[in-house]
């Protein structure tokens, strides 16, 4: 028995763990993002960027032929968590920065009222 059929069922075994928490990781982002007001959304992003790096180095030499017939399904449903994450994902960038624009321009608002600042009359600069 050749060295390479000893690694195909490590190589199986690691690409299904990899699969497996990458999976976990997504459900569990999918289910707490704009709901979890504690969910460390950078932290959940390390986690699934490592796991999104470790199934391409798994999978750099395996051709689309190649890829193991029993990962098809898996495969196929972590592409449609992965699309749903994306939107998920980006509902809560826009989000984000629709705060950061209202935020932006009550401080604007705030500082355009024709008001001084305690500083400023310390200073005589009005």
């Amino acid at each position: 028995m050749t060295m390479a059929a000893l690694d195909e069922p490590l190589k199986d075994i690691r690409l299904r763990t990899v699969l497996g928490r990458l999976e976990m990781i997504i459900d569990n982002e999918n289910d707490r993002i704009g709901s979890d007001m504690k969910f460390d959304i950078k932290a959940s992003n390390v986690h699934k960027s490592r796991c999104l790096y470790e199934l391409t180095i798994l999978c750099k030499d395996v051709g689309p032929g190649d890829f193991p017939q029993g990962f098809a399904t898996q495969m196929k449903s972590m592409r449609q968590k992965l699309h749903v994450n994306a939107r998920k994902l980006e509902a809560h960038m826009n989000a984000m920065r629709t705060v950061a624009d209202i935020l932006r321009s009550a401080v604007q608002e705030n500082e355009a009222d024709g008001t001084y600042t305690q500083e400023q009359f310390r200073h005589g600069e009005f």
